[in-house]
């Protein structure tokens, strides 16, 4: 008997075609030897050739990059410690304010935030370029990795901090022997999230970029006002390549730690047999 095909196969499959389907359009037509989308003239490099030669698109992926590693860098450790001082917090209400603090930012449409920091940096007579663009980034990026973090913190088990505090362990034991090998899974998630924020955001970037700086979102929403021309596909298949390649290191980093883990946890439970 044919087993009955559920909907919700069929459903998720739709879903798929529909996301991958123009990203699949968008790469095939970046060889395309013409230089339109509208008809295929043969198999060609030579966008490809035109997007190396181009030193204006080369330097601008550079700075976003650059301006994406540096953000998430920074959101990271800023946002990790503000995860575990809210997990500290023994006051309900305190914690509560804090949460919702870091709720609103999450929530906020970029638009909202790209103007505050507009504003902000006009009244402080701030200037606008890589600072104020990396600025903005680390903004909307903590709020993400406190997401990532905070729960992994609330699913750690007390009994290991315990155990350290009753063997001797300072502050900064705990912290880098036990707290941070338990939540790195969250850190490594937050920091992989703020990376792929940076790189995919326009509207923050688009109000705080300055005349002599530029990042790849606004670069091609520029350019795709006066006509997209190929030279955009080739680069979105490089970018497609390289947001493949992040998911893909993302995945054996998180595998590694995952087996690691597990080891541990054999390793635990003999020892406590034996007690």
């Amino acid at each position: 008997m044919y087993k009955k095909i559920k909907w919700s196969y069929l459903y998720l499959l739709f879903v798929f075609i529909l996301l991958y389907l123009p990203i699949f359009f968008l790469v095939v037509y970046s060889f395309n030897a013409g230089d339109v989308m509208q008809g295929w003239d043969g198999f060609s490099l030579k966008h490809y050739n035109e997007l190396f030669a181009d030193t204006r698109i080369l330097e601008i992926i550079v700075n976003t990059f650059l301006i994406a590693l540096l953000s998430s860098l920074l959101a990271t450790v800023i946002g990790t410690a503000g995860a575990l001082y809210i997990y500290n917090q023994t006051n309900a209400l305190t914690k509560n304010i804090f949460l919702s603090l870091n709720n609103i930012l999450l929530v906020s449409p970029d638009v909202i935030i790209g103007a505050s920091f507009l504003i902000l940096f006009t009244v402080v007579g701030f200037s606008l370029g890589f600072v104020s663009v990396l600025l903005a980034h680390i903004a909307f990026s903590i709020p993400i990795v406190v997401l990532m973090v905070l729960p992994r913190l609330q699913e750690m088990n007390q009994s290991l901090v315990i155990a350290a505090k009753d063997l001797g362990a300072g502050n900064w034991q705990m912290l880098s022997r036990v707290i941070l090998p338990v939540i790195s899974p969250g850190i490594l998630a937050g920091f992989f999230m703020a990376l792929t924020y940076s790189l995919d955001d326009f509207a923050v970037t688009f109000f705080v970029t300055g005349n002599g700086f530029s990042t790849l979102s606004v670069e091609i929403y520029s350019r795709a006002r006066q006509g997209v021309s190929l030279e955009i596909n080739a680069l979105s298949a490089m970018m497609f390549l390289v947001s493949l390649a992040l998911v893909f290191i993302y995945y054996v980093i998180s595998t590694r730690f995952a087996k690691s883990k597990k080891r541990g946890t054999r390793l635990v439970l003999p020892a406590s047999e034996g007690l």
